[in-house]
């Protein structure tokens, strides 16, 4: 059935309560610090690790909590919600806590691990369109159709109170944090937070920023923000895919554009650069929308603004993708380069190329060598070659190696 029980915007005890509502189900996650990172932004950071949470992701709270305002009736009546990850196995696992019945609607592509994750907590799963869009009004459909209370993933005065109980365990363990760094999708996390560290700073006299971070294929806030009002957004295909959200909350809008005092956008590349750089110094595995914060600060885009802590908000990526996203992150720091090479067509010049790669310290790892091609003359050959570097300066050192050997390299920008 449609959700007719949505209330004002939570409080500051909303969000209190909602804390003891969840207490034993979600965890306090833990707090890391990251020198890479401090030596970065130059002043200390903490990463809230989310990713290490009941599920794999922050969703839990707001689901639970949610949930657990359900009269008799609608819990018997069941749940229904429309997710391709983190929501959905959020409100399953709530569910089945609960002892609600729940039915998950999800795309036909779903991640494999998520929807087997999600079916492991007891929901009936939907497999439905080719996107959460069409997922979603299916879930509605089944609603108005069942009597199931359709739960939404972030516009939701509950929701948003059980995602802001992040914000007291942020100051429970950084007391003297300046600065919270938050990733936005649809806008429930940072709303939630954003009311709990300005309400907790208020009370203490002083001031905390919170600065949000989108994909810049889907950032659907900077402009929404521009214009006053939300707005609906075409969004391009991003690897934030949990943060792809083409138009903001309506009732997260107001509060993000009132409370949050900077939302800032970060590329494709930077994201997998701060995903390798969690999973190499860190150790810490995490999905590519939780990964933002990193990527904003490692980017330039976030500024020293004293201690900070950034929100992890979820560790639930596909092994396959996160083989791709780290393909992609050591390309984009130079660690993994192409190399376009053409060679007069004679004996050893291949065996002279390699000589020079491996003196210069660099590894070949692939070789493509051919006589056909578009821009060979009749006695050249192409060789695309790539090759492990250990950062940008490492790669130009590669490339003046070639040159100085007379070569023409290019380096490849995919």
């Amino acid at each position: 059935m449609t959700d007719t029980t949505a209330s004002p915007i939570p409080t500051l005890a909303d969000i209190e309560a909602a804390r003891e509502t969840i207490a034993g189900v979600a965890r306090v996650t833990p707090m890391e610090t990251s020198k890479f990172l401090e030596g970065l932004l130059g002043s200390p950071v903490h990463l809230k690790c989310e990713n290490l949470q009941r599920t794999g992701a922050y969703k839990v709270r707001g689901a639970y909590n949610r949930l657990s305002t359900l009269s008799a009736a609608e819990r018997e009546a069941g749940v229904v919600a429309a997710s391709a990850g983190n929501h959905a196995q959020g409100v399953a696992f709530a569910a089945r806590e609960l002892g609600i019945p729940a039915t998950i609607f999800t795309p036909v592509g779903v991640a494999l691990p998520k929807l087997q994750a999600t079916r492991r907590y007891g929901a009936d799963v939907v497999l439905r369109g080719h996107s959460v869009e069409e997922a979603l009004s299916a879930a509605k459909e089944f609603a108005a159709r069942t009597g199931a209370v359709f739960i939404p993933p972030f516009d939701h005065p509950a929701v948003i109170a059980g995602q802001g109980t992040l914000g007291f365990e942020i100051l429970d363990q950084v007391p003297d944090v300046d600065t919270v760094v938050v990733p936005i999708g649809g806008g429930g996390v940072i709303s939630g937070i954003a009311i709990a560290v300005k309400g907790l700073a208020e009370r203490q006299g002083r001031t905390i920023r919170v600065i949000g971070v989108q994909a810049e294929n889907a950032a659907a806030y900077p402009s929404s923000i521009a214009a006053g009002e939300p707005l609906t957004i075409t969004t391009s295909p991003t690897i934030s895919d949990g943060i792809a959200v083409a138009r903001p909350g309506d009732m997260n809008f107001p509060i993000i554009r009132d409370l949050v005092d900077e939302v800032v956008t970060v590329s494709d590349d930077d994201t997998a650069r701060a995903l390798l750089v969690l999973l190499e110094r860190a150790k810490l595995v995490v999905e590519a929308a939780g990964a933002v914060g990193v990527a904003a600060i490692m980017s330039g885009a976030v500024h020293d603004t004293g201690r900070t802590v950034v929100l992890l908000s979820g560790g639930n990526i596909d092994p396959l993708m996160m083989e791709r996203i780290i393909t992609r992150g050591l390309v984009a720091a130079s660690r993994y380069i192409g190399i376009r090479i053409m060679l007069p067509d004679r004996p050893g010049q291949l065996a002279r190329v390699s000589q020079i790669i491996s003196d210069a310290g660099a590894n070949v790892v692939e070789v493509l060598h051919t006589r056909h091609g578009q821009g060979l003359v009749i006695n050249e050959v192409g060789l695309d070659l790539s090759i492990e570097a250990r950062g940008p300066d490492h790669a130009d050192e590669v490339m003046a190696r070639l040159q100085e050997a007379g070569f023409r390299p290019e380096q490849l920008t995919n």
